[in-house]
């Protein structure tokens, strides 16, 4: 391909709506344009990247006995009503009506209606296992797209459902579908972490998140450095010793605080630790009060507390709900409180003689024993666990840090089929439902991630398997017959080794093509300028690292795909 010829509109200016690098370089790099908020068009080094990972997982799916298919973007909401999530979804499902007045939405996800086809064709144990896998665009109607292609609207994702005649199978099916995003992932050439996840919208009992790691990610993963233990934070479990100190607490007792609302304040006002305050956090869960208490220094894990309570919603109170149930907003606490429901962080039950609110303006109590002076519902482990907390799995240092979540496994169970009435016969002729699992990859998020990970100052270093071009061919002066000649010599011996090349015969300065060819990143820089070739050489630079190899003209193609080879 010449670059002559072909469309890559690079910028020297960031974008003023980026925020993130790869939001950044991806405009900048000629690859997306934005078409509206959250939105955007691929050009053709875009598409060059998407189409290769599209292809890895190609290979990867078939090599692990899955089947493409591809689904329609458009579904009817009867289906999402099946499943009951409909109204469940939230806003982020755009829903619209036909001509004849019938409701649909745009598909955010697909498992209504891989469920409704496969229940119209399996009947029989003997047609099971099935795995299905499509990869195609989806629509989420975020509250507030940002960073480019990590949080938009419009994105392409590959999505597989597996069906087993039992739970045996569906593990199977899962291990398989583990490993299978192992080999993709790697393939992909990027640092990754699988993890323990939540299962969110999507449902079910067991889900696995791949993580690229990057500072620049939204989710902290939890990694311990003694043992394989890897969570998003959001799962992880903190583990608590018993309470071993003295029980005896002073008698309640009364205090003003005036305008101290934070734990900081209360803290200083009072002379005492911050571990020592007892923070009461008021929500609305699926319509009615709750009340949660923590410690001061530690926050609240709201996945924790919806897992807990199987809620539907959970959501901070209002300020009206706050008055209702407590009084004035920044001094609610556990005593006297006008909620039946009262949950505490289960570290809590390892202390006493606590300050909390009092349900008054410019009042807090202290000396407040959980166990005497309230009614705790129970004691559940509710916050975040933090860098000083042993491993739950081995006792060992955790550490947390930064990932971008590009796939995520679900082990489904019957939630929809059942829900749906996908049935088979068993061997035994009698009917049940078909045992799922669901399969994500954010494809287009795989694109953003990548760059998180792989960036410097002047542009993208691409990961081979996923650059638009394996290699750049710049002719430095294409008005020099010598160059020109030569170049154009290389560039057909390159492609008829199989090299994936990109030929920059554009007449402009050559530092007008190095800061292109930086910017874009592909892996390999073959340079042909006229003093290397009266020495009867090129130059070759590797993008990652920098370094510079001066080689004879004629094993050119050999060594670029001996550095080829080398990071395969």
């Amino acid at each position: 391909m010449r670059w002559s010829r072909y469309y890559i509109p690079t910028l020297k200016e960031d974008p003023a709506d980026a925020e993130v690098i790869s939001h950044k370089l991806l405009v900048r790099a000629g690859m997306i344009r934005k078409l509206t908020s959250g939105i955007y068009t691929y050009l053709p080094l875009g598409l060059r990247s998407l189409q290769k990972i599209s292809q890895i997982i190609r290979e990867e799916m078939e090599r692990f006995g899955a089947i493409e298919i591809l689904m329609p973007g458009v579904q009817p909401a009867e289906l999402w009503q099946e499943s009951g999530r409909w109204n469940a979804y939230g806003k982020e499902l755009l829903r619209f009506k036909d001509r004849h007045n019938r409701d649909y939405c745009l598909g955010p996800t697909h498992e209504e209606v891989i469920t409704d086809l496969v229940r119209g064709e399996i009947k029989s144990y003997r047609q099971l296992p099935l795995n299905l896998y499509q990869i195609q665009m989806k629509f989420r109607d975020e509250i507030r797209p940002r960073f480019g292609l990590m949080r938009g609207r419009e994105f392409l994702m590959k999505d597989g459902y597996s069906f087993d005649k039992d739970e045996e199978g569906a593990v199977r099916s899962y291990q398989n579908m583990y490993k299978a995003y192992q080999s993709i992932f790697k393939r992909l050439g990027l640092n990754y972490r699988a993890v323990e996840a939540d299962t969110g919208q999507i449902g079910g009992n067991f889900s696995h998140e791949f993580m690229v790691l990057a500072d620049t990610g939204e989710d902290t993963i939890v990694v311990c450095e003694q043992c394989d233990y890897a969570v998003n934070v959001e799962k992880a479990e903190v583990k608590v010793g018993s309470f071993s100190g003295e029980r005896a607490c002073p008698a309640l007792k009364k205090v003003i605080t005036p305008a101290r609302h934070t734990v900081k304040e209360v803290a200083e006002y009072l002379n005492v630790d911050e571990t020592k305050i007892v923070k009461t956090l008021l929500y609305n869960v699926d319509g009615r009060g709750v009340a949660v208490l923590i410690r001061g220094d530690r926050e609240l894990n709201e996945i924790k507390l919806k897992n807990k309570l199987r809620a539907g919603e959970v959501r901070l109170a209002s300020k009206a709900e706050v008055e209702q149930w407590s009084g004035p907003v920044g001094f609610s606490g556990p005593v006297g409180l006008k909620l039946e429901e009262i949950y505490a962080d289960l570290e809590l039950a390892n202390d006493t003689d606590y300050v909390v609110g009092a349900n008054e303006k410019d009042c807090h109590f202290m000396h407040c024993d959980l166990t005497r002076d309230t009614k705790i519902s129970a004691f559940y482990d509710l916050r975040n666990i933090t860098e000083t907390d042993p491993c739950p799995k081995c006792g060992g240092k955790i550490k947390l840090t930064k990932g971008i979540e590009v796939g995520h496994i679900f082990k489904l169970g019957t939630k929809y089929s059942e829900a749906m009435q996908a049935f088979f016969l068993d061997e035994q002729g009698r009917e049940r439902p078909l045992v799922m699992g669901c399969y994500g990859i954010g494809v287009s998020r795989v694109l953003a991630a990548c760059i998180e990970q792989n960036h410097d100052q002047y542009g993208i270093i691409f990961p081979l398997p996923i650059a638009p071009f394996e290699c750049l061919l710049i002719a430095l002066n294409v008005k020099d017959s010598e160059v020109r000649s030569r170049s154009e010599v290389l560039y057909e011996q390159l492609k008829s080794q199989g090299v994936d090349v990109l030929f920059d015969d554009r007449d402009e300065r050559p530092g007008f093509k190095f800061k292109d060819a930086d910017l874009i990143g592909v892996p390999f820089q073959v340079i042909v300028g006229a003093k290397t070739l009266a020495k009867g050489k090129v130059e070759i630079k590797i993008r990652k690292t920098g370094e510079k190899l001066e080689v004879p003209f004629e094993q050119c193609r050999t060594i670029i795909q001996e550095l080829k080879n080398k990071i395969n």
